[in-house]
């Protein structure tokens, strides 16, 4: 629910972030970025973004890695600590601390059921008492698990709506989820949980990260989910 006092925090528009900044906070919501990756998770200029990023690893912030036939940039832990610190200054300027705090515990609320039903489209049981791979034969067990998707879909839709117009960086979660749910149900089914793309799954998981980054918190510190 929307306080009446969280309204008037978005009467001037959105706070924007900072390019150099936006620039950082991609590598850490993509684990690995190319310069162009970087650039459009934000829709940057990429000469900018270039630059910022070279900047960046000059300052030991980020640094090139290959892994998996996967190269691009990674945040060190000093720029992980550093992005922390302007993410942290940022929210105490537009004093949204607490607004951002009880998105993020609503969120919280619903991730147990995003990483069971992604799960659920993974492996599904056999009828035997053991878990197989899903093969999406059981139009049923599928059925049930897009309505789940279709369910949460309208969570991260009115979070990130509502975070969104608040600080600008935050919004856009819920179409890119609901867009891949559309791919799914138009028989793309990969989309649910491929990686290196924005699936339901990725999608999900990169707004934890965002909120976990804008808040301060190490999933390992993360509070118990209320229901």
């Amino acid at each position: 629910m929307v306080n009446p006092s969280d309204l008037q925090d978005s009467s001037a528009g959105p706070a924007g972030s900072a390019p150099e900044l936006l620039a950082l906070h991609a590598v850490r919501l993509k684990g690995v970025a190319s310069d162009d990756e970087a650039a459009a998770r934000y829709g940057l200029d990429p000469e900018v973004v270039r630059e910022a990023l070279l900047d960046h690893e000059a300052r030991g912030w980020v640094t090139r890695r290959a892994f998996a036939g996967t190269r691009g940039w990674t945040l060190t832990d000093a720029g992980r600590t550093e992005g922390e610190r302007q993410l942290s200054g940022e929210l105490a300027e537009s004093g949204l601390g607490p607004f951002v705090r009880e998105r993020y515990e609503t969120f919280l609320a619903h991730n147990a059921r995003c990483l069971r039903a992604c799960t659920d489209w993974q492996v599904r049981p056999d009828g035997a008492g053991r878990l197989a791979v899903n093969d999406h034969g059981d139009a049923v067990w599928d059925g049930r698990v897009l309505d789940e998707l279709t369910e949460l879909g309208g969570v991260i839709d009115l979070l990130s709506e509502e975070l969104g117009l608040r600080i600008g960086r935050l919004g856009g979660y819920g179409p890119r989820f609901t867009g891949a749910l559309a791919r799914v149900r138009r028989g793309e089914l990969s989309w649910v949980d491929r990686v290196k793309e924005d699936s339901c799954h990725t999608v999900w998981m990169e707004l934890h990260e965002d909120l976990l980054a804008t808040l301060g918190i190490a999933r390992g510190e993360e509070p118990a989910a209320r229901a």
